[in-house]
């Protein structure tokens, strides 16, 4: 398989130290099986001047958004970055860089191979602090009741699209969603799409600073941050209203008839 055009999209804060060389290494690593690779980064106005390490970099589009919002709002917004240039398919990573980027090519592979709409990457060897690894299986034990099915690693931020299902998902999710890829795992199982899984290795994020990620650095956090807790009552009022209840307004995705099988 070779792609006309795949889109790489990243939502970071704070990742200077760390994403450019992560950004090399995906090129590198996608180069051989497509023909253009671009790159679409929403910044959620980082402090460390992620916002300027690609000022020379020409296949790296970088959008500073108009306040920090948190993971959930700045992953769609990069999202939105990707399907405006109408790619062939589009893979999204966050830019902390906690996955290999020879994986990439075996997530486009498995799209092709298995005439998926989309793929997970189902992360092996996560070194999160317990709290967050009992919050993922709380979630994922959720969405396995209202699915219908247990959905792997329910929230990965490693997932490649094709265009169509994605346009689909993106279009009926508010821009201010704080959890959007629970969102989307479970409208795919509802309405149908061919959903594939890959096991990724997890590695620990890239760059020596803490301030890149937002509830702590790996392990060393004993408790589950306020910030957290705040968060998960949040998500679980936002997965109520927009996935879980009868009328919520994802329960009514289609999966796009012009995916191909």
């Amino acid at each position: 398989m070779t792609l006309r055009h795949l889109a790489v999209v990243m939502p970071a804060y704070n990742e200077a130290e760390g994403i450019r060389d992560f950004i090399d290494e995906i090129r590198d690593s996608v180069s051989p099986v497509v023909d253009r690779v671009t790159f679409h980064i929403a910044d959620d106005r980082s402090t460390d001047g992620t916002a300027t390490v690609f000022d020379d970099v020409e296949d790296v589009a970088v959008e500073v958004q108009p306040l920090n919002r948190g993971h959930g709002p700045t992953a769609l917004a990069a999202y939105r970055a990707g399907l405006a240039v109408e790619p062939d398919v589009l893979v999204h990573v966050d830019g902390d860089g906690q996955f290999h980027g020879r994986d990439f090519p075996r997530l486009l592979a498995a799209l092709d191979a298995e005439n998926a709409d989309v793929v997970h990457g189902v992360r092996d060897g996560r070194t999160d602090p317990w709290y967050r690894k009992v919050l993922t299986g709380a979630v994922g034990l959720l969405i396995a009741l209202a699915a219908g099915r247990r959905i792997p690693d329910v929230n990965t931020p490693l997932r490649a699209y094709r265009t169509p299902a994605l346009r689909a998902l993106v279009e009926a999710t508010p821009p201010d969603a704080s959890v959007p890829h629970v969102h989307f795992s479970l409208a795919e199982a509802r309405a149908g799409f061919t959903v594939r899984y890959l096991r990724v290795d997890s590695i620990p994020r890239r760059g020596a600073s803490a301030t890149g990620t937002m509830w702590g650095r790996g392990s060393t956090v004993a408790l589950p941050p306020k910030r957290l807790r705040l968060f998960v009552r949040t998500a679980l009022v936002e997965a109520w209203e927009l996935s879980l209840r009868p009328s919520a307004p994802l329960r009514n995705i289609n999966r796009p008839e012009t995916v191909a099988r």
